[in-house]
Formats: structure tokens, C-alpha cells, sequence
């Protein structure tokens, strides 16, 4: 079972993360909340891992704290919830506003997540809302051992290469429909907007 794994990001691409391991790169996917405290390329990481082992593949899952995996592991209890559909929920909205919406049984905000329809917000509602009332979102360890999330992704940034590509691609990866993808990240979408930046941006204009 793989719990952690600490090393050098080797590479970048929303919701993917290329983790060198001393030589041994692992491939990790994140939420976008996770993603989004990253380190830059070349810096070292640390992750804690949500590790599947199915017939045809061994993936692995990362976030930034263990508080964030806590809860990503409580969500996929749920009834029909898998671990994809997981990773859309918490990377549509914090931790904070998911653990909100199943206390306050916010349906409305719930269903605006990929494949959430109204049945599974209520599922999701009755099955989580007795484990989660009492669920401690203090801070907890970041992703870089170097620094906490300054929230980067908010700032002024000087590229200007177009990244609406990626942050479709990001997208469609996390299950939204590519005409809501497109829409979306081209409503937010500014020349000096970065990848994660638009992702950020085009999820929160979905809630």
C-alpha cells in the first residue's frame, strides 16, 4: 500500500501529476483544489496517496493533505460515488464548501458538479451528512515542504500563451461535457491567464 510518496515534479498537466520518486516516475491524479498548491516543475513534492488496485490497472490518487484524503475516502463510501466521480466533486469545490452543502443539504450547489444529478446529491446528502458533521477541515500538511499554497494562481501572470487546451482537456478529464468545457473556460478566459488559472476560474463560474 502506498501512502505518501515525496519527490521532484517532473511534470504538470491539469488533472495529472509526474512524480520522480528517486528515478521512478509516478503518474498521480489530483482535484484541482490538490493541483492547485502544487510547487513548480522542478521542485520537490509532497503527496499523500489514495492507492486502487483494479484487474486492469494500479492508479493512484493524490492530495495535498491528509485532511483532503480523509475526505476524498469518506465520499467514495458513498453509494455509486467512485473514485473518478470523487475527484470531480472536490475539484468543483473546496473541501470547506463540499463538507457546507451536505451539512446545510445544499442539493442546488451539489448538482452544478459533473455527473451529480438530483438522485445522487440527496444519496450523498443522507449517507455523508452524519459522518461529516463532526469532520475536521483544519489545516494540514501541504503539498511542497517548502512553502504553504500563496494562492499563485490568483495573481497577475506573464505568459501569454493561450492555455485554453489544456484547461478544456483538464476538464473533460474531471467529466464535464465538452460544450460546457469550451463555454466555460472561453467565458473566463483572459491572455494572461495561466492553465490552472483558467481551470480554477471556469470551475468556479459553474457553481
Amino acid at each position: 500500500m502506498i501512502g505518501r510518496l515525496r519527490g521532484n515534479v517532473a511534470e504538470k498537466q491539469p488533472p495529472f501529476l509526474l512524480l520522480d520518486v528517486n528515478g521512478v516516475g509516478y503518474e498521480v491524479q489530483l482535484p484541482m483544489t490538490s493541483f492547485y498548491k502544487l510547487p513548480e516543475v522542478g521542485e520537490d513534492a509532497t503527496i499523500f496517496i489514495h492507492f486502487v488496485v483494479r484487474e486492469d490497472a494500479q492508479l493512484l490518487y493524490g492530495f495535498a493533505s491528509k485532511i483532503e484524503r480523509q475526505l476524498f475516502r469518506e465520499v467514495i463510501k458513498a453509494n455509486g460515488v467512485g473514485p473518478k466521480l470523487g475527484l470531480a466533486i472536490l475539484s468543483g469545490m473546496s473541501a470547506v464548501q463540499f463538507v457546507q452543502c451536505v451539512i446545510n443539504s445544499d442539493t442546488t450547489s451539489l448538482i452544478k458538479l459533473p455527473g451529480i444529478g438530483l438522485k445522487t446529491a440527496e444519496r450523498l446528502i443522507i449517507e455523508l451528512k452524519d459522518r461529516l458533521k463532526n469532520f475536521t477541515l483544519a489545516s494540514d500538511t501541504p503539498a511542497t515542504d517548502a512553502m504553504a499554497f500563496d494562492n499563485s494562481v490568483e495573481n497577475t501572470f506573464v505568459e501569454t500563451i493561450d492555455h485554453r487546451d489544456d484547461a478544456i482537456s483538464a476538464l473533460l478529464a474531471l467529466g464535464y461535457k465538452s460544450a460546457q468545457a469550451t463555454k466555460s473556460v472561453n467565458k473566463i478566459f483572459l491572455p494572461e491567464m495561466n492553465s490552472e488559472a483558467l481551470i480554477k476560474a471556469a470551475l468556479k463560474s459553474m457553481l
